[in-house]
Parts: C-alpha cells; structure tokens; sequence
C-alpha cells in the first residue's frame, strides 16, 4: 500500500532505521553511518525494494538492540540516495527526508523491524502578523550569533536564512543544523503547529545562545591566558596520545620511573626534590630527541648523582692518626700538633665548624701529602684540584644551564667524584687565583670558604642550594701577597718551611727511596744508596726547598738501574751500591751551579740573603763606585722595593758621611753603580737594605766586607734595622753556602726558637738594632759614633793605605749573566 505526498508515493509499510543521537527532519540532507546488524539489514531490504526506509530516534542512545519501546513513535520517511560500502560489517549511506510519519505498528520480520506507518501532515500555515514576524526575525538572529559564536557563519548562511518565510520550514532548517539535544529536536519534529514549533526552537535558541555565549567566553579567556608553557603542554598532550597509540611511549615512562626511583634512593632535601619533580615533569612532555631534554636529562643526573645524604664516618683514633702522620711525613712536628689539635676538637664537638687551613710554603714540602694523610688519619675521602691560572669565576660556581656544555662548578664535581658529602677537599695553589672579564674566583671562594655561609652553597648550574658545611676544606700557597685579604682572613695559615740537608737526606732515606724501589719493582737487595750520593744529588743537582727534585733524580738512578736488571738474561743481578762517585754516569754534569764562593772577603761585595715562592737563596750585593757627577746605576733586574732600599743606603751614607770618614759632599763627584747577580732573573724585596749597606760601605772605605758573614734585614731612613720573613729559608741557604754567621734584625730574635735546634747548632745568629751594630760586626777597626759632627771614623793604626780597586773595563771574571 502506498501514500500519495505530491508527485512521491510513499509506502506505508517500510524498514525501519533505529539512529542513536539524531533527528531527521523534512528536506534534510544527511549522511549516515550503519553497522549494526539489524540496521544493516533493514537498509538492504529498503534497497532492494523502493529506497524508503523509516527513520526514528532511540530513546537511550546506549541501547544496542533496541525494542519498539525504545523508539520514539514519530520520525520521518526518508530516501536513500546513495550508499557506500566500507566493509562487511559497516556501510554509510545518504538520505534524504521526505515526510513526517508515526509508527502505528510494528512487524517483526525475521531480524529487523517493519512498520506500519501513517504520514503526519502539518496544519495550515498561520497568517502574517507582527508577533509571527518578531518570532522569525528573533529565530534568525539568534541563529546567526549563535553560528557566529560557533565560528561556522557565511554569507551563505545567512542567504539560505533569509530566503525561508514559512515558519515551519524554518523551525526545520534551523533546529536541524544546529546540534541540540536528541530529546528537543524530538519534541520539535512531534509538533504539528508551525507557529508553536518555530516559538519551541525559540526557547531552545535562548539556552543554546546563552551557552554558545559563555563557551566562548571561556574560550576566549583560555586563549588569552595560555601562554608558551600550555601550548606546549596541550600539544604535547597530542604527541602524547599519537605516540601511545603508534606504541612508542613506553620507553618515556619507563624512563621517568627510573629517574624517580633514583630520586627515593637519594633522599634528595625537600627542596631540591621539588624541583627534581618538576624538571621531570618537562622531561615527560618533551621530545625524546629534542637538545632541550638531553639538558634536562644530564641536570636530572646530577641531581640523583650527588651524595645529598651519604656521609663517611668520622675515624677519630688520635694515637692512629699520629701514627699516619709521623709514617707519611718527617718532622713537622708543629704541623702535625696543629692537625692533631683539630681532631680532638672535632672529636670532643662533632658539630663545631672548624678552621680553613691553609699549608704555606715551597714546592715539594709536603702540603698536598699532609691533606691525603689528614683524610686517611680522619678515615674520610680525599679530592683535591688545583686553582693555579683561574681565572673564570663559573669554576667555583658553575656555568648557568643557559650555556651549551654547562656543568657545575669544581667543588660539586669533586664532591659528586668522590661519592661523599663530608670529604677533605684541598684546593691548590690558592696564591695563584687570577681574574678577568669573566669574575673573580678568589670572590667566589669567600662564600666556600666561610663556614657561616657554605651550609647554603647555591651552585649556578644545579640552583639549589648544597651544604658544604660538613666538608673539610684546606687550601695550600707557596706566598700569602698575592691572596686577597678577604680570602686570606677566612684561613689559618699554617707554615711549611724548607728542609735542611741533613732533613732532606733521612726524607730520602725513610720515604722516597723504599716507596721508588717498589714503584719500579725493584728491593732493597738490588739497590743501595749511601748518604754520600743523596747529599751530592741534594747539593750538585737540586736546588730547592722541599724534596721534588731530589724524587725525580733518585727515580732516575732508579730507573737506569731497573733496566739493567731487566736486561740480564738470568733476571738476577749483583746488589748496586751507589756513592757520589756514580752520579756523573748515572745522572750526568751537575745541573746546579751554585754561587761561587767567596775564598776571601772583597771590597764592595756582601753577602745577602733573599726567600722566594722556592725558598731561600744567596745573592751578592755588588757596587762600585768611580768619579763622577753623583749618577746612581741599578742593574740585575731589581725591582721597586729594591730600588728604593738603595737610595735609603745612599741617603743614609750621605747623611753620616764625615762619622763614616767621608768627605760631605763626596756623592757629588762619584758614581756609584749596584748590581745584584744573575741579572736575568728578576729580584725584588726590602730585605736587601743591610747588604747594599754594607757593600757600598765596603767600597767607599776600601774595607772588604767578611766572607762568611750573610745578612738580611729592612733599613730605614733614621739607619733602624726592620723585621723580615723566611728567617729559616734563608738560615737554611746560608747553610746550604757554606756560611755559618747570619746577621738578622733583633724584632726577629724571637723567631729563631721555630728554626730546628740542630740548625741553630750550625749557624750564630747575630741579631742588630740599626747600622751601628752592623758596622761593629762587619768592620770592628771602623769607630763608628753617629751623632757627632765633629767626629770622624778612623781605622786602628792601618799598616798601610788599602788598595782602592779600580773599575775594570769589561765583565768581572766569573760573572754570572
């Protein structure tokens, strides 16, 4: 049976279509997707017969098998325009609606539903009138800003819009382009009064419109506060997804468990913990290959790396640690109560905060050592580094993670080496920190170095704070003028002096020949040194304070006789006694030429004394002095110390000259010219004040100054004799010289009870107020009486007139240059 809707036919009887979220309206062009079974079938029996198929909307949309009261009762006939097949179980069609229809009964055949159907008709369209035309126009409207808000309004839109009078057909075409509820467009499509349906798709466009509006308010706002991070994030949260459905994100997470399985087992402090977390959390959103995660990845090693809560146990035995102390090391013995001095402090207060110390003295004395054997004695870890040529202050404090190949600075990565966080930490060569464009390391250092700040140390790379409090810091120096004060003030300087020959030959015997002898697989039945062969490498072949040197030669004898060993065919050799007569062959000429020796005293020469980074040493203070026009020459590379140490001598003699025996003016017509050998190396110091005194004494008077008389001391300009440094250096080279008298100023008296007994043994010490005492010890037949005009200094009953040494045309024979 069959309806007649204008120039169509419709059947009465047709399949039936149950669609689960839309309502299908008159004239509206849809596409349709259908895979159920039983929808699929009821398409194939339309298909096969008039193309019209019953279209109605479920009640519950979740219902996969739907009944006859599961459907709502009014729908619309449709025409199947065309259909394409995706797979056997899914196909998608188009329809059109043609007419509204009600279901008047239902027929099951076989696996799908047929139904009897009746057409719906509309009544009559109302007549025109202003309430009708409000309605329409508000209907148009608020379609419009509700598309607009929707971002999907065109003119086309608008056109269509516009171009639709009757009511009903406009409460179709709008109710079906916009996405309302399955139940309101339900209660539209079942309204057969075009007036009342336009007014209900009124009301539903007053909800849609108000929602439409606040969704685009947030929107907005959305976009407006989304910044770089959140679109990142929302774009990653789109990786992410693509990613988890491709099956490659299990990587990413297995990585993330382990950085936080690594975090529980660092026992990370609350604070660097937090921003553990959220540096992983931006490793998590990232690209895997990204440069920005490898950044994070090598900041997350670090953090995990770092000893935050692993500690050493202090080993406070003080009877073991002088044990270690005494085996490691010779003499020392005020180092050594020092260090001991702090271990029982630490052991009775294990919180007190100890004192930086600082090892000043030569190479090769021991510093670096004694800080290895502190750590052992203290049973802690041991790293050391070195601050010498420094110059880059991100060093101390790291390099911002800003820069490509950023890392932390020195102290965390010595920390991080060693596994702990209370090592003994020796920072070498303090007195050699430089600065530049880049910082000031020395300024760094204050907050290391300070134990009321480093408990918060923020290294610029990990930019979270670290304590350092608990770490043992001890820094070593060869000179203290070149720390800056600030730096200096945080630390206990302790000194190291040189060693003297005879302590230099027990080191060798007790320390670096048994560790050599191992070192190159050597035993004491195959090598033998005597003390006559370790004084000549000491004396012939090293010149210096500490034992360096005097390791690297006997490593050498070490050596040469290790090869031979090697080289006999029975591996088996007869025991090698070395005496200073093998040196030449094993070790070749003497590398150190010492200063000549003075065979008798010469006038305008005297003997002083001057320390170095090096230690002490011997220089002869030259003068003569020729006719002239009261010129003043300084050769030898003297410094401006030195050089103002000689105008004081040359005012000083001005001034006493008719109690020295000199004429007033006698500066006027001479020329005096200073030189210091070896004039290649610079020198420079205040201490050199007595021996140019005495040398321009000497050659002003034709008196020669005594040979084995050595001197050190500071003048000023009323002839007072000031205090000086390195007295024990300087004792030790004087020594080392073959001199055995040392004139020194009597502010230094007090510092001879640290020179070593058996040295003050070897050499008198003579100590002086001012030039008087000087000249009474150098030149007794000169009666020297400062203070009186009238007096004149004259020499007990001189056989003859002294020779006068002339100026000698060229070098002086044995001159060093």
């Amino acid at each position: 049976m069959t309806e007649q809707l204008g120039y169509i036919e419709i059947a009465t009887e047709l399949p039936l279509l149950a669609v689960r979220d839309v309502v299908v309206f008159n004239d509206m062009l849809l596409p349709l997707f259908v895979a159920r079974e039983q929808s699929l079938i009821a398409v194939e029996a339309a298909l096969n017969g008039n193309k019209q198929i019953m279209i109605c909307a479920q009640k519950d949309p979740s219902t996969a098998k739907p009944g006859a009261d599961d459907i709502h009762g009014t729908g619309t006939i449709a025409y199947i325009m065309r259909q394409a097949k995706y797979n056997d179980s899914k196909i998608k069609i188009l329809v059109q609606g043609l007419a509204k229809a009600r279901i008047l009964r239902f027929k099951t055949d076989e696996s799908y539903y047929r139904v009897q159907t009746e057409l719906v008709m509309d009544e009559p369209e109302p007549k025109s009138s202003h309430e009708l035309e409000a309605l329409v126009r508000a209907v148009r409207e608020q379609s419009q800003k509700i598309l607009a808000l929707r971002e999907v309004l065109s003119e086309e839109i608008v056109t269509l819009l516009e171009s639709v009078e009757k009511p009903g057909k406009l409460a179709d075409l709008v109710i079906s382009n916009l996405k309302v509820k399955v139940g309101d467009a339900q209660k539209v499509l079942e309204e057969t009064d075009p007036k009342k349906r336009l007014m209900l798709v009124n009301q539903i466009l007053n909800i849609e419109l108000k929602v439409s509006t606040m969704q685009a308010k947030f929107e907005s706002e959305a976009r407006n506060e989304m910044d770089r991070s959140q679109k990142e994030y929302y774009l990653r949260e789109q990786l992410r997804a693509i990613k988890r459905e491709l099956g490659d994100d299990s990587g990413r997470e297995q990585e993330a468990n382990d950085y936080k399985l690594k975090m529980k087992k660092a026992h990370l402090p609350k604070e660097v913990q937090v921003e553990a977390n959220k540096q992983l959390s931006r490793l998590e959103w990232m690209q895997a290959d990204s440069a920005e995660s490898a950044v994070i990845r090598t900041y997350l090693d670090w953090l995990v790396e770092l000893p935050w809560a692993i500690s050493t146990k202090d080993h406070l035995d003080l009877a073991e640690a002088k044990k270690i102390l005494d085996r490691d090391h010779y003499d020392l013995a005020k180092v050594k109560d020092r260090i001991l001095e702090l271990l029982a402090v630490k052991k009775l207060n294990n919180r007190q905060k100890g004192p930086i110390i600082c090892f000043l003295g030569p190479p090769g004395v021991g510093k670096t050592s004694l800080g290895k054997s502190i750590a052992k004695a203290m049973g802690r870890k041991f790293a050391r580094f070195s601050l010498g040529g420094m110059k880059d202050e991100a060093e101390i404090r790291g390099h911002r993670r800003t820069y490509i190949g950023a890392l932390p600075g020195r102290i965390i990565q010595s920390i991080k080496a060693v596994g702990s966080n209370n090592p003994v930490l020796m920072l070498d060569e303090v007195d050699k920190i430089g600065a530049d464009f880049r910082g000031d390391p020395a300024s760094a250092l204050l907050e290391v170095l300070d134990p009321e700040q480093n408990h918060g140390f923020s290294d610029h790379y990990l930019n979270v704070p670290f304590d350092l409090s608990k770490v043992m810091f001890i820094t070593t120096a060869n000179s203290t003028y070149t720390i800056p004060a600030a730096l200096e003030d945080r630390m206990e300087i302790i000194e190291l002096p040189g060693y003297s020959l005879e302590e230099k030959v027990s080191i060798a015997k007790e320390h670096l020949l048994p560790r050599l002898l191992t070192d190159h697989g050597l035993k004491s039945e195959n090598l033998v040194v005597r003390d006559s062969a370790i004084k000549a490498v000491i004396s012939s072949y090293t010149d210096e304070s500490g034992v360096r040197s005097l390791e690297r030669q006997l490593a050498s004898v070490c050596r040469k006789v290790a090869r031979k060993l090697a080289e006999s065919p029975t591996g088996e050799m007869p025991l090698q006694k070395i005496t200073s007569l093998h040196l030449g062959k094993l070790l070749g000429p003497p590398s150190v030429i010492p200063e000549p020796k003075l065979n008798e005293g010469q006038i305008g020469v005297a003997t002083g004394l001057a320390w170095s980074d090096t230690g002490g040493s011997v220089l002869f203070v030259e003068i003569r002095d020729v006719p002239g026009q009261g010129n003043l020459s300084m050769t030898g590379q003297l410094g401006d110390v030195m050089k103002e140490s000689a105008w004081i001598v040359i005012d000083l003699v001005r001034f006493y000259a008719q109690d020295l025996g000199l004429k007033k003016d006698f500066f006027a017509n001479t020329d005096i010219h200073i030189h210091v050998p070896a004039g290649s190396v610079p020198k420079e110091g205040p201490s050199a004040g007595l021996a140019i005194f005495a040398a321009l004494l000497s050659s002003l008077l034709n008196i020669p100054c005594p040979k084995d008389i050595a001197m050190t001391g500071e003048l000023t300009l009323r002839g007072q004799v000031m205090a000086i440094g390195g007295l024990k250096e300087k004792a030790l080279a004087a020594l080392r010289h073959g001199i055995r008298k040392v004139i020194i100023p009597r502010q230094n008296q007090k510092d001879l009870a640290e020179i070593p007994p058996d040295l003050r043994k070897r050499i008198t010490f003579t100590p002086i107020d001012g030039i008087g005492d000087l000249i009474r010890v150098l030149f007794p037949e000169l009666h020297f009486r400062p203070g009186k005009p009238d007096s004149q200094a004259k020499l007990q009953k001189p056989k003859s007139k002294p020779y006068r040494v002339p100026k000698p045309s060229g070098r002086q024979p044995g001159a060093r240059t």
